[in-house]
């Protein structure tokens, strides 16, 4: 116990806000969840059940030269917690279908440099992170279930160099990367593909609370680490407000995504908006998503499809159309620990667009729902906006809803 109560006092004393900003610091933190969650039907027909401990993490964020060098680093060992995935029916990507899959091991870890100028400020980063479009990870986000469109929303865990540019309310980043995915946690981004694709990201602050986005991006061959696969174009927009209504904290995100692949053969299309409310200790949380996904072809395990990806792995394109319900609370009185209890509720409905591919002969029936409950455990840092670097991590401070705690 002494150990442990060491270790978070440590974590306190590095994460307080009141270092000298003209000074080196760094301050750090730690998150994870417990939880249970049943999913009815699964592939098969069946219902199942697990408890997993999904986003442990671990950050590090650090300044120098009057925090004009910054480092952003988060450590994610679900490749030791979730190493078959995570229970999320609907979820897809790098080799798992209707399961969350494992995050790489280091997560990011970006170096920037910004500098100063009247009017406004640039900035350049680079190390392996997200790739300047979108929205923020879900990780970042209140609710705990991943959305369906994470592969068509966020760029992430890519060797990526980003170049930023602000003035007033307006922020520009245009940035290149790798296109290969990663295929298991402790795979590092294929450096010989570097620069192979790029994105941009426009993203506007008409008032302090409000932030509008818009991106594009040009990946090549994503899942196809060689480079012999399809290629993709995305587009994003959003808006998004984190602040007081009425005087409530209050989250909201309305975000529109849409992937071509194969030179249009493919066109995925993705709605989703989502939001916080939050009295007292006490949150009201929903989401409601509407995103078409490829159907791969799976392999003996129905859980998995096959790898290497191509163009024949697509039978189809379902359309996932989910509501999820949730609530959380933080706990008084455990400081420096944060703990938020917390229950979510989803239900939806699998519709065929296009393809050979059947919900109702494969799942049993065309709708589903799941259930989770558990933990957000956090101590230190909370969890930041990941993908906001250089100028864009100035932005994001003052304008984030972290998963683990309050409204900042």
């Amino acid at each position: 116990m002494n150990g442990l109560r060491l270790a978070a006092a440590l974590l306190v004393l590095l994460s307080h806000p009141a270092w000298p900003q003209a000074a080196p610091w760094i301050r750090l933190g730690a998150n994870a969840i417990p939880l249970y969650t049943y999913a009815d039907p699964v592939p098969g027909g069946d219902g199942l059940g697990e408890v997993r401990v999904v986003q442990p993490t671990l950050m590090a964020h650090g300044g120098a030269f009057g925090n004009r060098l910054r480092l952003l680093a988060t450590v994610n060992l679900e490749g030791l917690t979730i190493p078959n995935g995570e229970l999320t029916m609907g979820a897809w990507g790098e080799g798992f279908m209707d399961r969350r899959h494992p995050h790489t091991y280091v997560h990011e870890v970006m170096l920037g440099w910004v500098q100063q100028l009247s009017p406004g400020a640039v900035s350049l980063a680079a190390g392996k992170g997200f790739a300047p479009f979108g929205t923020d990870d879900p990780m970042s986000r209140p609710i705990v279930r991943y959305p369906v469109n994470h592969h068509f929303a966020q760029i992430l865990e890519r060797a990526v160099a980003i170049l930023g540019a602000r003035v007033g309310p307006v922020l520009l980043e245009a940035g290149v990367f790798n296109g290969d995915e990663p295929e298991h946690p402790d795979q590092w981004p294929n450096i010989s593909r570097f620069g192979d694709s790029w994105s941009g990201r426009l993203s506007v602050f008409p008032l302090p609370s409000l932030e509008l986005q818009g991106s594009y991006a040009d990946v090549h061959s994503p899942e196809h680490r060689p480079g012999s696969g399809t290629d993709q174009s995305k587009w994003s927009l959003s808006g998004r407000w984190s602040g007081p209504v009425e005087g409530f904290p209050v989250y909201g995100l309305l975000e529109w995504a849409q992937t071509s692949e194969a030179d249009g053969f493919f066109v995925f299309h993705s709605l989703l908006g989502e939001g916080a409310w939050t009295w007292g200790r006490g949150r009201l949380l929903y989401r409601f998503e509407r995103t078409e996904r490829p159907e791969e072809e799976r392999t003996q395990d129905p859980f998995r499809s096959v790898r290497p990806h191509v163009e024949n792995s697509i039978l189809g394109v379902t359309r996932w159309t989910i509501h999820t319900l949730g609530s959380d609370y933080e706990l008084p009185g455990l400081d420096p620990v944060r703990v938020r209890p917390f229950v979510e509720i989803s239900y939806g409905r699998i519709s065929v667009v296009e393809g050979l591919f059947d919900p109702l002969s494969f799942y049993g029936k065309s709708s589903f729902w799941s259930v989770s409950t558990g933990l957000k455990l956090g101590i230190g840092l909370p969890l930041h906006r990941m993908g906001r670097y250089g100028v864009a991590q100035d932005t994001a401070q003052g304008n984030r809803t972290n998963d683990h705690g309050h409204n900042e």
